[in-house]
C-alpha cells in the first residue's frame, strides 16, 4: 500500500518535472477549478434545497400574492435564488478559459528552452532538445485536458442550475 502511494507521488513528480514550471501553475489552477466545481455540485445537490424551501415557505406565508408589492418580493426571491445558484460559475468559467492559455505559456517557455539548448550546444545535443520539446508539449496537453474536463463539469452545473431555477419559478407562482 505504501509502495503504491510512494510510486504515485514519484510518477507525479516526474511528470511535473518533465513539463516544466508552468505545469505547477496549471496544477494550482486545476485544484482551484475543481474545488469550486465540487462546491457547486455539493451545494446544488444538498444545500440549495434548504434555501429553496425557506424561500417557498416565506412566499406561502404571505397573504397578499397579487399586488405590485408582492410581485416585487417574488422577483426579489427569484433573484436571490438565481444569485445563489450561479455563485462562482463565472470564476469556474474563467479557470476553464485560463487553462489552455497556461498550456500555451508552457509551450512558449518549453520552446525557448529548446532554442537555448540549440544555441549553446550548436544544435547537436538531441537529448537536451527532446527534453525541451517535452516541456513544450506536456503543458499544452495538460491545459487542454483541464479545460475540457472543466467544460464538461460546467455543462452539468448549468443544466442543474436551470432545472433548479425552473423548479423555484414553479413553486413561487403568481396567483
Amino acid at each position: 500500500m505504501i509502495y503504491a502511494i510512494t510510486e504515485s507521488f514519484i510518477s507525479i513528480r516526474d511528470f511535473m518535472e518533465a513539463g516544466g514550471s508552468v505545469l505547477w501553475l496549471i496544477a494550482l489552477l486545476v485544484l482551484l477549478m475543481w474545488g469550486l466545481i465540487f462546491e457547486r455540485i455539493y451545494y446544488l445537490s444538498h444545500g440549495h434545497d434548504v434555501f429553496l424551501n425557506s424561500l417557498v415557505s416565506k412566499w406561502d406565508s404571505r397573504a397578499d400574492k397579487t399586488s405590485w408589492h408582492a410581485l416585487q418580493i417574488r422577483e426579489k426571491f427569484l433573484a436571490e435564488a438565481k444569485s445563489s445558484i450561479n455563485k462562482n460559475t463565472t470564476l469556474i468559467k474563467t479557470c476553464i478559459a485560463l487553462a489552455p492559455l497556461f498550456g500555451l505559456l508552457g509551450t512558449v517557455t518549453g520552446m525557448i528552452e529548446v532554442f537555448q539548448v540549440m544555441a549553446f550546444s550548436g544544435g547537436g545535443d538531441a537529448r537536451a532538445m527532446a527534453g525541451g520539446v517535452s516541456k513544450a508539449t506536456l503543458p499544452t496537453m495538460a491545459g487542454m485536458v483541464v479545460s475540457l474536463s472543466g467544460i464538461f463539469a460546467m455543462i452539468y452545473i448549468s443544466s442543474v442550475s436551470e432545472r433548479h431555477t425552473g423548479i423555484l419559478e414553479e413553486k413561487i407562482k403568481r396567483v
